[in-house]
């Protein structure tokens, strides 16, 4: 059994590569013994239904290394992970990337996007090469870890209203909200770059060191790429991690004023310039078809 587990966790880009072939994985990996706090349960997500006896077998293959046989986040990975943050316990049933208030469950649909997009600046990978039936699946199969999933619905999604226009004007008085009245930089930074005066002593839920997001890299943040995922994020908080939620805070057009103002602080950041969101596989491959 151990011998399953540290495959795992020590040779994921080998899952990975296994998983793209189609082979199938090893039984020791398959007879890892994998607890569960409910019984099967399923997840929605448009069309597709999934089912955890299904993701049970994806998340022994992909998954356990790093969030455990008991998906309380203490896989074999776990202490190798970069930065010290560690992988998410579902057993607690609390998520960073939610469309619903701090403290509701997330949508089916939320968890489906998280494993598909992966978690930027932390060990959670983008799955593409699972299908989205496959996602589904693991999705239906993760909230077993969890009675919440049982014994509560999801609050209704925080609406996400049209963005306002990405203006010098919009983009000073998001400067306003960072440096002063927010004080977004006490975490962040002035400049943005993760480095302000509390940021060596936050902590998740779970007490572990957890470093603020540095704007300044990249075009992804924690839970997207988009101006809307962005904006989604300020409303909704990071469950588990001291980023709280601004929905009760301020208003629509001052989130917009405050994602305008964060885009400045990032590298070829251009005016106005609003990435789309990732297509799924299937999409993806519908559209490649019609243009063939």
């Amino acid at each position: 059994m151990k011998l399953g587990v540290s495959v795992v966790a020590f040779l994921p880009g080998l899952a990975c590569l296994s998983l793209m072939a189609g082979a199938a994985p090893c039984s020791a990996q398959i007879n890892i013994h994998v607890h569960t706090a409910t019984g099967p349960a399923e997840s929605h997500i448009g069309n597709l239904t999934g089912h955890s006896e299904a993701g049970k077998q994806l998340y022994r293959r992909f998954c356990i290394g790093c969030h455990g046989p008991n998906g309380d986040g203490k896989g074999e990975n776990a202490p190798y992970l970069a930065d010290g943050i560690q992988p998410r316990d579902f057993t607690v049933g609390l998520f960073k990337c939610r469309s619903t208030v701090s403290g509701s469950l997330p949508l089916d649909s939320d968890l489906f996007d998280t494993v598909g997009r992966g978690l930027v600046t932390t060990g959670m990978p983008s799955w593409g090469p699972l299908t989205d039936q496959d996602r589904a699946d693991l999705v239906a199969f993760i909230k077993t870890f969890s009675p919440r999933f049982e014994e509560e619905k999801p609050e209704k999604p925080i609406p996400n209203p049209a963005e306002s226009a990405d203006t010098p004007e919009s983009q000073k008085r998001g400067e306003e909200l960072y440096q002063k009245t927010l004080k977004c930089f006490e975490c962040h930074g002035k400049s943005g770059r993760g480095d302000g005066p509390s940021a060596p002593t936050l902590r998740d839920n779970k007490g572990n060191p957890i470093p603020p997001y540095d704007f300044t890299t990249g075009s992804r943040f924690k839970c997207g790429a988009t101006n809307a995922d962005l904006y989604r994020i300020f409303m909704t908080g990071l469950d588990g991690t001291p980023m709280p939620a601004w929905s009760d805070w301020v208003s629509p057009d001052q989130g917009w004023d405050l994602v305008h103002y964060l885009r400045t602080l990032q590298v070829n950041y251009k005016t106005g310039k609003s990435k789309t969101a990732p297509q799924s596989r299937e999409k993806s491959k519908e559209n490649t078809a019609k243009l063939k």
